[in-house]
């Protein structure tokens, strides 16, 4: 079994709870979303398709080096949850290296997230708005994500465009508060909007979603202004 990767490389954590955190990315390639923001469109695989396959000993040993004073491994992507059974194996293999696992996925694929979520520390979850991706809404599919993330180290971050709508918002936050209002929400202003007011528009949602929830922040990729990958 091969797992297709992207990219690794050891960084800053830039988005949500774990900002300025040390950790090693593992990029997977390719992803079933089509958001308009996305920030790693080469990620996708719809045109060019740069990656490179690694073994499960092969992608322990080339993290290896990677890892010194870092607190924790982030399978990002793309979305690395269409590859969880690679993952499933790779994550017992790694844990020896005494690092958390970091999931960050977009939330959707609560089948594939089964297979992995006891073996798995912390989960960053996207909620993906359709009226900020421009794709179909996904909430069926985030309710049943939710229902199984709730149980471990999870936060949750929604990206907001100029598109944002607050009924999506209003959306997105009665079904956190629904399951557990103590769970941090994060409002991550689209960085491509940066000059575009969108700042002041995440502010006036904060107000909106902290009638639901106990804790919202607002918070950009912190990555990007520091000029990290």
């Amino acid at each position: 079994m091969k797992a297709k990767i992207f990219e690794l490389f050891p960084s800053l954590q830039g988005e949500g709870k774990y900002i300025g955190v040390r950790q090693v990315f593992v990029r997977f390639f390719e992803c079933h979303m089509h958001c308009v923001w996305c920030d790693t469109p080469d990620t996708i695989g719809d045109g060019r398709r740069d990656y490179k396959e690694y073994s499960l000993e092969e992608l322990v040993a080339a993290i290896r080096p990677l890892i010194a004073g870092s607190h924790s491994v982030s399978l990002t992507g793309g979305e690395p949850l269409l590859q969880a059974d690679f993952i499933k194996d790779f994550i017992p293999l790694f844990k020896k290296s005494g690092l958390k696992i970091y999931l960050e996925t977009s939330g959707v694929l609560y089948k594939e997230l089964d297979k992995i979520i006891d073996q798995v520390d912390i989960i960053a979850m996207d909620m993906k708005l359709p009226s900020s991706t421009e794709a179909r809404n996904f909430w069926r599919e985030h309710e049943e994500f939710l229902k199984r993330a709730r149980k471990k180290d999870l936060f949750i971050k929604t990206v907001i465009s100029g598109q944002t709508t607050r009924d999506d918002l209003q959306k997105a936050v009665e079904l956190v508060a629904r399951y557990d209002p103590e769970i941090i929400f994060y409002l991550q202003p689209n960085h491509f909007e940066s000059s575009n007011g969108i700042l002041g528009k995440c502010l006036l949602f904060q107000q909106y979603c902290s009638q639901y929830l106990r804790e919202v922040r607002v918070v950009p990729q912190i990555h990007k202004l520091m000029n990290l990958p």
